[in-house]
């Protein structure tokens, strides 16, 4: 606190400073007359009677605060800066707890952790590999592993049955939401196993490193057949929150007079429906707009029917 009973010379000192300078304050610590929960010192002050500028710093391109409006390509150029606020470094802090969680709950299920080559020969597999020229092989290349797959087979046949490894791959793919060009995966192996005990070992390790992140789950985890899946969901990853699940509607239509449909179930195909709640409130608009949406993803044609609360359909 500086206030009219300051020195001066202090005071004036204090108001050259900027932010990001580097200070040394001495005085008395007191309790603070507004008190100010959003900041940890929110309940004292110092009564400033000794005041030293340690460094000038220049001021930061944008101020480093938790919630910033600051464009990302300006927070990138200057990293080092963006990577001061709190919600960067708790990413950073928690990808350190799952991968910390992860290391230790296989090494008490018994694996090894080894590393594999990360220059290799190339194995062209979904996505192209990044190469690496040879200095002493003039005009041959190495390339980056897109996964460890090849070695951990090698230690397999070796006899190292539990292997565990945090591998970094790399992809020379176009980038997407949820591609970049390398990333880090949690690859194991294990020999001599049925599917049910790997699944059991990745139950348990999902259950740790989701409390890791501060989440509780509990196992057993629901297991679906993949044809279940597809059945319902239309997916074999599918997110079971979505609630409109499809229904086989073919004796239906075996009953009805729908031509067109009828032959595709007469000659081997499935006729399946989506049971929307509420949907024959929906104008002729918006069913030519979902049937829009559903041929840009592959339909030939989408079929409606409407069902009202007498019952009567049309």
């Amino acid at each position: 606190q500086f206030n009219d009973t300051t020195d001066k010379t202090i005071f004036e000192k204090a108001a050259s400073c900027r932010s990001e300078f580097v200070l040394m304050a001495k005085g008395v610590t007191a309790k603070r007359a507004s008190v100010n929960k959003e900041i940890k010192t929110g309940e004292i002050e110092i009564i400033v009677s000794d005041l030293r500028i340690l460094a000038k710093a220049q001021t930061p391109p944008f101020e480093i605060t938790n919630e910033t409006k600051v464009n990302e390509e300006l927070r990138l150029k200057y990293r080092y800066l963006d990577l001061r606020r709190q919600p960067l470094q708790q990413n950073l802090i928690m990808r350190h707890k799952i991968a910390k969680a992860a290391r230790e709950y296989f090494y008490a299920n018994d694996f090894t952790e080894i590393e594999t080559p990360m220059m290799m020969k190339s194995t062209p597999e979904g996505a192209r590999d990044y190469l690496i020229p040879s200095r002493v092989h003039n005009g041959k290349f190495y390339a980056l592993p897109q996964s460890p797959q090849i070695y951990k087979q090698l230690l397999m046949v070796a006899g190292m049955d539990r292997y565990i490894q945090l591998a970094r791959c790399f992809r020379d793919e176009d980038l997407r939401a949820d591609r970049q060009p390398e990333f880090t995966q949690i690859d194991m192996e294990m020999s001599f196993v049925e599917q049910q005990d790997v699944i059991k070992i990745v139950e348990g390790l999902l259950v740790d490193a989701f409390k890791a992140a501060g989440v509780e789950i509990k196992p057993p985890f629901i297991q679906m057949p993949w044809q279940e899946a597809m059945d319902r969901y239309g997916s074999d990853k599918p997110d079971t929150r979505f609630g409109l699940e499809l229904f086989d509607i073919g004796d239906i239509i075996l009953e009805s007079n729908f031509e067109i449909v009828k032959n595709t179930l007469q000659n081997g195909g499935i006729v399946r429906g989506i049971r929307i709640p509420g949907g024959a409130k929906y104008s002729r608009k918006d069913i030519d707009d979902i049937t829009k949406l559903a041929v840009s993803f592959g339909a030939k044609a989408l079929a409606n029917i409407i069902y009202n609360e007498d019952g009567t359909a049309k």
